[in-house]
């Protein structure tokens, strides 16, 4: 072989490794978008499964209007009324897990006579260092606010 088919060879072989190394990187980053995404749209299906059973009459399992209501006419309010069990979500702990991260749910009442409250849902992904906080303050479609980060993605508040 001649020099200058040596050369040339090099330089393939170079420009083919650097071509799998930036497939490899723009390979990881997608995947990083799709775990964010799927948090997402995780945190968004289960904040509307609050609303729909917030909807419900307390008759039929629902919070009647609220999310801080307890099933029992009367009863005292607890503090997380709504948990993931009630929506149909088998839990660890206190927590939900799936394939796309863990996902927790805290609600908080602002004491009106209807109780409405907020109910803040909060998802990881910590090997992907995605997270996700989804606030849901009403029963309406634009009721809930998302913000998609970083695991410490800051908490989204909610406008009347």
């Amino acid at each position: 072989m001649g020099q200058q088919q040596l050369l040339l060879l090099v330089l393939g072989i170079v420009i083919v490794g650097l071509a799998v190394v930036v497939g490899i990187q723009a390979f990881g980053e997608n995947q990083k978008k799709a775990n964010a995404d799927a948090l997402t749209n995780d945190a968004i299906r289960i904040a509307s499964d609050a609303q729909a059973w917030a909807l419900k009459p307390t008759a039929f399992g629902g919070g009647n209007g609220s999310f801080g209501t307890a099933y029992a006419a009367g009863a005292a309010v607890p503090a997380n009324a709504v948990g993931l069990a009630k929506l149909g979500y088998e839990l660890t702990g206190t927590s939900y897990t799936n394939l796309n991260g863990d996902f927790s749910l805290a609600v908080t009442v602002d004491g009106s006579p209807t109780l409405v409250g907020e109910i803040l849902i909060t998802g990881t992904n910590t090997s992907r260092d995605n997270g996700v906080r989804t606030v849901v303050c009403g029963t309406g479609p634009g009721n809930i606010v998302t913000a998609v980060g970083d695991v410490a993605v800051a908490t989204p508040t909610c406008t009347p």
